[in-house]
């Protein structure tokens, strides 16, 4: 299996992008008080380092050599201070950084959930799990590294260095040209490294993505894997993963020990060079032996950074591509147009950023409302709707429905034929290609979807759980609900079960709903639409995941809950709709036919064909 997807994007590979470092300034804005004092510190730490070999060669060519003791405990206190402001300074820097970085990793994970959460339906069905994940936690937390390590603490690399420098030919320019004659070899080596590592870190996020899909759809997957004794199978697709992940790594550290090894050389050969000249300066007396001490230890510093040189890079080249990924994430549009979008793209939507959901009425303004099929203005209408998930087959073609105010209607078909897509197009996870849907003769696309779902409730096949008390999964947290959770579970009959519970309404769901059964999970997710308290009611395949018992139970609820109420029922078992006001049979995307059970059996057409397969096996 191909594992790509959402890790396929090309990722650039600036270790300095101007472009999005401006753009993730704005996040940081919030906090700029704190970054103008780690500025404001990054010239004092250099100015403490610059002065300790100063104070160095003041011992030496002051008092050392000169046989002087009297003030030398005044520049080893000189010496001792200047040590403590560096370390305080130091302190203050790196407690900042840390503290801001974890407060934008904060509001960048707040942020790309709260996107995350309004993206359509579509988006999810392209998107690999394991990628969203991925972005929500581990690029956001490279963020934190770069704060630790990365491009302000550069700036104070690069100051140092400048100062370095410049004191180092204020003190002796020809022994300052002399040791700094490695410094093309040093550019040179810097740049070759940056090309290789460029292309090699590249790599290494590929492959990591490729795994991180790989065992979120495993994990997901394990009972299915279990189920059929794939285990060996799938632990050595993991070891290929695994080993091609290892292996691109190996470039990575290849060219960092190289870096490290070669700057170590340089470093080596650079004081190689001092102790040469500068000794023959000394022995004719035109060089000090303390400026030459002082000169040591200011290459040593200038290597310093240097050295550190490949892990930054690799830092800041991490930073860059999370902040690509994740800034690709939030320009995803929250409204769709007529196509499945590239993932994380954005190609092949319509629309733009539209807040919850909404569209201007007047794109869309409201058709007159067409008398139902017996009378009166419908609750619903579906007028002419043509639907593709991709370009090369309609999954709704030409589809007219108007459905009556308190009106159960039933949908029948087969698999794939379009009936939960009629249902989807209804509450905005897709958007129609042409045609229109109305509800009380306002057109969809002219209502915030938060309006147009608060007047559906939905029930599915796989019920949905999450980690929390069974009030809570029944409610959602909205207050409102909650007021009503004990009267809806008692309404489908869930309320016989969850009193049995040593917590009753309190009692945890494990991840999934794993401590209950399919059935009692199915009940769980019938007392939630009820506690919400809809207008209109869609269940698709709502009772297929209970026992006939259960079924039974949740029938006699569901006529109270029905009662008064609009419903839209997909179902492939033919006894459960028998008695619904109207049966419409979905055939490719057609709607076929339409009527009572009574009316469709006396014709003897696509529903009494159905009904005799599943009924008589013939």
């Amino acid at each position: 299996m191909r594992h790509g997807g959402i890790y396929e994007e090309e990722i650039r590979g600036k270790a300095y992008d101007t472009r999005i470092l401006s753009r993730f300034a704005r996040h940081v804005a919030p906090y700029r008080p704190a970054i103008a004092t780690v500025l404001v510190t990054l010239p004092l730490i250099a100015a403490c380092r610059l002065a300790q070999p100063w104070i160095i060669k003041l011992a030496i060519d002051g008092h050392i050599t000169t046989g002087r003791l009297a003030g030398l405990e005044g520049v080893a206190l000189l010496f001792l201070m200047v040590l403590l402001c560096e370390s305080l300074f130091t302190f203050l820097q790196v407690y900042l950084l840390q503290s801001v970085g974890q407060r934008v990793m904060t509001d960048m994970r707040a942020e790309l959930y709260r996107h995350v959460i309004r993206l359509p339906a579509i988006w999810f069905d392209r998107t690999p799990v394991g990628g969203v994940v991925t972005r929500l936690t581990s690029d956001v937390e490279v963020l934190g590294e770069m704060f630790a390590a990365g491009i302000i603490t550069i700036v104070g690399d690069i100051l140092l260095l400048v100062g370095i420098v410049s004191v180092m030919i204020w003190m002796n320019p020809k022994l300052s040209l002399v040791t700094f004659s490695i410094l093309p070899l040093l550019f040179y080596v810097a740049w070759a490294f940056r090309r290789r590592m460029r292309q090699s870190f590249r790599e290494v996020r590929s492959r990591l993505g490729r795994l991180n899909s790989f065992l979120a759809e495993s994990i997901g997957g394990m009972a299915i894997i279990q189920a059929f004794n794939r285990q060996r199978d799938e632990q050595r697709r993991f070891r290929e993963l695994n080993a091609s992940y290892r292996d691109a790594n190996m470039p990575v550290i290849f060219w960092d020990a190289a870096l490290y090894a070669i700057v170590e050389a340089l470093s080596s050969v650079a004081i190689a060079l001092l102790i040469w000249y500068g000794g023959g300066e000394i022995t004719r007396g035109a060089l000090t032996f303390g400026v030459l001490v002082a000169f040591i230890q200011y290459i040593e510093k200038f290597f310093t950074p240097i050295r550190d040189l490949s892990a930054k890079y690799s830092v800041m080249q991490g930073a860059m591509a999370a902040l690509e990924r994740i800034f690709a994430l939030l320009d995803t549009p929250t409204v769709i147009g007529n196509r499945v979008p590239s993932p994380l793209t954005g190609e092949g939507w319509g629309g733009g950023e539209s807040g919850e959901g909404t569209c201007d009425s007047s794109l869309h303004p409201p058709p007159s409302p067409l008398p139902s099929r017996e009378g009166g203005v419908p609750l619903i209408e579906f007028r002419h709707i043509s639907f593709a998930y991709r370009d090369s087959e309609n999954a709704l073609e030409d589809f007219s429905l108007s459905i009556r105010r308190g009106e159960r209607v039933a949908l029948v078909g087969e698999s794939g034929g379009g009936k939960t897509t009629i249902t989807r197009l209804l509450t905005r996870l897709y958007e129609i290609d042409s045609g229109s849907i109305l509800i009380d003769g306002t057109d969809v696309r002219g209502m915030s979807t938060t309006e147009l779902r608060r007047r559906i409730g939905v029930v599915l096949q796989d019920p949905c759980l999450f980690a929390g008390s069974i009030e809570f999964n029944i409610c959602l947290g909205d207050e409102e609900a909650r007021q009503r959770v004990r009267q809806a579970a008692a309404t489908v009959g869930a309320d016989r079960f969850i009193e049995r519970l040593p917590a009753g309404y309190a009692e945890e769901v494990r991840e999934r709903g794993g401590n209950f059964s399919v059935g009692e999970k199915q009940l769980i997710s019938f007392a939630r639409a009820v506690a919400f308290d809809p207008e209109i009611l869609v269940l698709d395949e709502a009772t297929a995941s209970v026992d006939s018992a259960s079924e039974q139970m949740i029938q006699e609820g569901l006529k109270g809950l029905m009662q008064g109420r609009t419903s839209l029922v997909i179902a492939h078992r033919l006894s459960t709709i028998q008695d619904a006001d109207r049966i419409v049979i979905i055939h490719r995307g057609r709607k076929m036919e339409e009527g009572t059970h009574q009316e469709l059996m006396r014709a003897e057409g696509f529903y009494f064909r159905l009904y005799q397969l599943q009924f008589s096996g013939v």
